[in-house]
C-alpha cells in the first residue's frame, strides 16, 4: 500500500511548502488561498480520505482517525507522506527542463513526514496556531463530515494528533502564525508572505 520513493537529482529542484497545527487552527484557510492563487495543494486529510474509500470505510471522524494511525503503526510514522509522494511524483518531470515546481502539502502531523518529503525536495514547514476554543468553532463551523459532534469528540481528536507527534511539527516549524485574533484576509495575506519569501530564496 504504502511504497518508499527515492528521489535523484532531479527531484531536488522541487519545493515543498508544508502546513501544520492542530485541527482548525486555519490550515485549511490557508491551503485554499494559496490553491486560488495557483499554487499545487495536497491535503494530507484528502489523502487518507481516499484511502478509507478505497477500503470503502464511513468518512467519519472516527474511521478516518483509526486509519491515520493504522497506516503509521503498520507503515512508520512518514506513511502519509509516503502517499503524498505518489501524487507530486507526476509532476517532477517539469523540473527536469530547468522549471522549480512548488507544491503545498497541507496537514503535516509529524517530524518524520517533513523527513520523507525532504528526499525529493526543498522543505519548509509553517505552523498555524489557534486556542483551543476557537479552533472547536472554527470546525464545528465548517460542517465537514469529520466535524466534532461534541467537545468530548474534539479532546479525542487533541490526543490522537498529539500522539502522532505534531506538537513536535509545530514546534520545529520554520515559522509560526498565530491565529487567534486575526481576520482571514490578514492570516491569508501573512502566509502568502512568508510562502513568497521561502520561494524567492529557494529558487
Amino acid at each position: 500500500m504504502v511504497e518508499k520513493t527515492t528521489g535523484d537529482s532531479t527531484t531536488k529542484k522541487l519545493i515543498v511548502l508544508c502546513l501544520t497545527g492542530m485541527p482548525g487552527a486555519g490550515k485549511s484557510t490557508v491551503a485554499n488561498s494559496l490553491k486560488d492563487k495557483g499554487f499545487l495543494v495536497i491535503t494530507m486529510g484528502d489523502v487518507i480520505r481516499e484511502e478509507a474509500l478505497r477500503l470503502k470505510l464511513a468518512l467519519n471522524d472516527t474511521n478516518l482517525g483509526k486509519l491515520m494511525v493504522k497506516l503509521r503503526e503498520e507503515f512508520g510514522p512518514g506513511a502519509v507522506a509516503e502517499l503524498v509522494i505518489r501524487k507530486i511524483d507526476p509532476v517532477l518531470v517539469s523540473t527536469r527542463n530547468g522549471h522549480t515546481a512548488v507544491f503545498i502539502v497541507d496537514g503535516i502531523r509529524s517530524i518524520a513526514e517533513v523527513g520523507v518529503l525532504k528526499r525529493v525536495g526543498h522543505v519548509r514547514l509553517l505552523a498555524i496556531h489557534a486556542s483551543t476554543d476557537i479552533r472547536f468553532v472554527h470546525l464545528k463551523e465548517r460542517r465537514r463530515t469529520d466535524a466534532p459532534l461534541a467537545q468530548s469528540d474534539f479532546m479525542e481528536r487533541e490526543r490522537r494528533e498529539l500522539d502522532v507527534g505534531i506538537s513536535e511539527a509545530i514546534a520545529l516549524a520554520d515559522e509560526v502564525i498565530a491565529n487567534n485574533r486575526l481576520t482571514i484576509s490578514q492570516l491569508e495575506t501573512a502566509a502568502f508572505e512568508i510562502v513568497t519569501k521561502w520561494i524567492n530564496s529557494l529558487m
